[in-house]
């Protein structure tokens, strides 16, 4: 005999019998969808946490960096100063003249009885050309105005050749050059019954290149060293 369960429905015990289909897919896509979201945030926050980490290595690299550029930067100035202090020392030895040599050739090459009453020289371009109201030559580099007397007119010529043969010498181009009066020969710094001449010797710019010790003056015109 088949029995009979007499209690309601509603106060009969419930059993696992599949009475609704489909509740536990339900279940389980709800936890694959609570499973995704829980990957995606740790993605997430992995993604976040190592773009932290490579900003802060970049800025120990970029602090490394400049703290490395600052022990460096002595070096680069010392560089620059040395480059600024050669520079100078060069152009100060290239504006170098020996104006010892040129005095001690002169004083060779002088031809008897003519002297000079008055050397104006400088290494600045034109200065010594300035002293005399008319030059010929325009000196683009050292020069030197000489006033002196001489006896005679060739004296003078002469003078001008042998002074194109001193050192650095580029151009010699003679100024005045005119006869005296006996009448004015006390008078101080007149030539008298000699020539007065106002010579201008321009020198070369730089110090020629040359093999050896250099040029001498020719023996034949007085014989300079």
């Amino acid at each position: 005999m088949k029995p009979v369960n007499l209690l309601p429905d509603e106060h009969r015990p419930r059993r696992a019998g599949g009475e609704r289909p489909g509740s536990a897919y339900a279940v389980l896509g709800v936890l694959a969808v609570a499973l995704a979201m829980v990957g995606f945030y740790v993605l997430s926050a992995n993604q976040v946490s190592s773009r932290e980490d490579a900003a802060a290595q970049a800025q120990r690299d970029a602090q490394a960096a400049q703290a490395e550029i600052a022990t460096l930067g002595a070096f680069a100035n010392f560089s620059q100063i040395k480059q600024v202090r050669v520079a100078s020392v060069t152009s100060l030895a290239e504006a170098r003249f020996d104006w010892e040599r040129f005095v001690r050739e002169l004083a060779l090459v002088l031809p008897g009885r003519t002297y000079l009453s008055q050397v104006d020289a400088s290494v600045l371009p034109d200065a010594a050309a300035t002293a005399t109201a008319a030059t010929a030559t325009t000196a683009i580099g050292p020069s030197a105005t000489l006033l002196g007397c001489a006896p005679r007119q060739p004296d003078v010529a002469q003078l001008m050749v042998r002074l194109r043969e001193l050192y650095r010498v580029q151009d010699v181009s003679l100024t005045e050059s005119a006869k005296g009066s006996s009448d004015s020969a006390s008078d101080s710094g007149d030539c008298g019954s000699f020539y007065s001449f106002s010579v201008i010797v321009a020198f070369t710019p730089s110090e020629p290149v040359v093999d050896g010790a250099g040029r001498r003056v020719p023996a034949s015109l007085g014989g300079g060293g």
